[in-house]
């Protein structure tokens, strides 16, 4: 378990190995650029913004048309094709594209400008439809319903609220106007809620008869067509199908475009490469004919790093030791175990300046701690199985991804041997089937104990467990403390608080009540009862007289300080209680399971009820790993970032970005190499 340390190095070039040295350390990924610049130095900085936008759109635009493809083409993929990671292509394949990117983004271009004719074309055609759809009522008129009549006859186009007959509009007109000498309605169609109808008048008498119309609901057209409805209808068909047959063959272009897919994909990461590049080529301290650079790179690599840019392009190199004062990035370095923990860890937070890396320790807890919550063989056997197969089938999926199925494949590994310590094998279906369909119940014994039928041995165990985990975080502490010269500080925050609570521990054991709840009955001799009392006493007085041990001439506010930090030891008591959840999740893995057996046996020992046993076995046990599975990684994590991390670890420390080659579909085969 170690942090990498870190050091400075900057260099200072000629202006004409700019690019090179910037595709170098893009390729190398090992160095994090952090330029701090005097004001007063003389260096000037460049106005890239520009190009850092043009770039950006240019792989945005690559981007979507990669999107209307897949929605158009869609590649056909697996359920698990997201674990494949990016595929690895050699790079004259990638510089072949950058050499063709102006015809690529054209042809990117032409599939987002097509996509968009498609959306109008799609549009426009549901607008004719419309069209067509509000002629319909008047399909039966023979003049456009935007007529109005002759110089001495009017015509009156429109729909009346309602169902009425003639008889009943012949009544409002002569009602409303009873004047009118001549008038004659034709009703073209009825719907549910209107009648359309034509009403021929007198043109002087046109605005009376309008008029009483209009007390009955009258209303002319919303859009008055100059033309006949059937032959409008026919026009607005012709243009529905012209449209359609339009949107058929762009999406017909843009399908047979699929094929370019993977160029598209390599222009658009080698785009989204430049502007990253432009990105610090804009941060660059430059004069006239030289140029500066400076960031973090890991120490191990920082000589190999320095030499190889000094000899190939006559730059002068410095490299510096990370002062006090400066934060310096975080990368981890641990062995292939602890490495499939460092997710975990990066959830709460990298070791901040000072800290060691507890990712080792922490992930063998992790999984200690997850195998007893899971606790059942069959159940490690198919998550340990499940992502070993991953690992192998998909190996290059992505590095964080890689890690979370490692550490459940331990995880599952843990499970399937404290299944074995507990004999659970799919809960109890070994002696369920065995006495359901076989007559004669056969069962495989736990190899330590069954926590099933000894529920509080196992609580003792698990508060065992739990305070030797506690036990590690306070050694941790203490170990920090040491390295830095610290010893006083060792002595009284952790020493004190070790000889407190295991005096206290030594203490309870052998009373009725630890006995009581443990079913165990501990005798010890009276020389170590005594010591236990002494450890305890001398404990808590240290933790009282040196717990505000800064304040050095003020005894009341020190005794003070103290008795609050003493009253630290109820936190103690809730933190050891937290791991009686290995014993809830243990008990609730082994229960639901065995209640899901039990159901099943309960049709019977027929082909009926092995079918259903299958049936009601697999969608239990499904049910059951899932959630325990849940329930096992979350209160795992609980128990190291509340319980464990609570007593050294605070976390805080800045990730590593080097600059590098963040491509977003592809990994080029390229040097890295220092």
């Amino acid at each position: 378990m170690a942090v990498l340390q870190m050091q400075r190095i900057s260099l200072c070039a000629l202006k004409k190995n700019r690019k090179a040295i910037l595709e170098r350390l893009q390729e190398l990924g090992a160095m994090e650029i952090d330029i701090r610049l005097e004001d007063d130095s003389g260096y000037t900085t460049m106005d890239v913004s520009n190009s850092k936008a043009t770039f950006e759109k240019k792989a945005q635009t690559a981007d979507r048309a990669l999107e209307i493809l897949q929605r158009y083409a869609p590649e056909q993929t697996g359920m698990l094709a997201s674990l494949a990671g990016k595929p690895l292509i050699d790079k004259p394949m990638f510089e072949k594209a950058a050499q063709d990117q102006d015809r690529f983004i054209d042809m990117a271009d032409r599939i987002v400008t097509m996509d968009k004719r498609v959306a109008e074309e799609t549009a426009r055609v549901q607008k004719l439809k419309d069209q067509m759809e509000a002629l319909v009522p008047w399909m039966g008129l023979t003049v456009p319903v935007s007529y109005s009549g002759t110089r001495r006859v009017s015509i009156l186009i429109g729909a009346i609220s309602g169902t009425p007959n003639l008889e009943n509009i012949y009544e409002l007109i002569g009602k409303f106007a009873p004047d009118v000498e001549a008038v004659d309605v034709e009703i073209i169609s009825v719907d549910r809620d209107f009648t359309y109808l034509a009403v021929v008048c007198l043109a002087a008498e046109v605005q009376a008869v309008e008029e009483a119309l209009r007390a009955g609901g009258f209303s002319k057209p919303a859009q008055a067509v100059d033309k006949i409805p059937a032959r409008y209808r026919e026009e607005l068909q012709e243009e529905t199908e012209a449209a359609l047959e339009e949107v058929k063959r762009l999406k017909s272009e843009i399908t047979n475009l699929a094929g370019h897919r993977q160029n598209l994909r390599l222009v658009s990461d080698y785009y989204r490469m430049r502007a990253e590049k432009y990105g610090v080529l804009g941060k660059l301290p430059q004069t006239t004919n030289t140029f500066a650079l400076s960031g973090y790179v890991p120490a191990k690599d920082a000589r190999k790093i320095a030499d190889e840019f000094a000899d190939k392009y006559d730059a002068a190199v410095e490299l510096e030791e990370i002062g006090e004062e400066e934060e310096a990035p975080v990368l981890l370095k641990n062995n292939y175990f602890a490495e499939s923990g460092e997710g975990v860890l990066a959830s709460f937070g990298l070791p901040g300046k000072g800290e060691v890396d507890p990712t080792m320790i922490m992930t063998v807890f992790y999984v200690f701690l997850f195998g007893i919550m899971l606790s059942d063989a069959a159940y490690g056997l198919i998550v340990a199985a499940a992502c070993g197969a991953l690992l192998v089938k998909f190996p290059r999926m992505s590095l964080n991804m890689k890690k979370s199925i490692r550490l459940f494949f331990w995880c599952g590994l843990s499970t399937l041997f404290w299944g074995v310590m507990f004999g659970g094998y799919f809960g109890d279906a070994i002696s369920v089937i065995s006495s359901t369909f076989f007559g004669k119940e056969v069962s495989i014994p736990p190899l330590w104990f069954a926590p099933l039928d000894e529920p509080m041995r196992m609580l003792v165990w698990s508060m065992l467990f739990g305070l030797i985990h506690l036990y590690t975080g306070l050694f941790v502490k203490a170990y920090m403390y040491i390295r830095d010269g610290k010893i006083l500080d060792a002595v009284c925050d952790v020493g004190f608080w070790l000889l407190l609570i295991t005096g206290l521990v030594l203490i309870l054991m052998p009373t009725e009540i630890f006995a009581s709840i443990s079913q165990m009955t501990f005798v010890f001799p009276e020389p170590l009862n005594m010591l236990a009392k002494g450890m305890a006493i001398v404990g808590a007085v240290g933790i009282l007289l040196m717990s505000g041990r800064d304040k050095k001439n003020h005894w009341g506010l020190r005794i003070a300080l103290g008795a609050y930090d003493l009253y630290g030891i109820t936190s103690w008591l809730s933190d050891i209680l937290s791991y009686s959840r290995l014993l809830a999740l243990g008990l609730a893995t082994g229960v639901i399971a065995s209640v899901f057996n039990q159901m099943g046996s309960m049709f019977g020992s027929g082909i009926i009820g092995a079918i259903l046993f299958i049936i009601v076995f697999v969608i239990g046990h499904i049910f059951n790993i899932a959630i325990n599975l849940l329930g096992a990684y979350v209160h795992t994590c609980r128990l190291q970032y509340v319980e464990f991390f609570g007593k050294f670890y605070e976390g805080g420390g800045r990730e590593f970005h080097p600059f590098r080659s963040n491509t977003k579909y592809v990994d080029v085969k390229e040097e890295t190499k220092v």
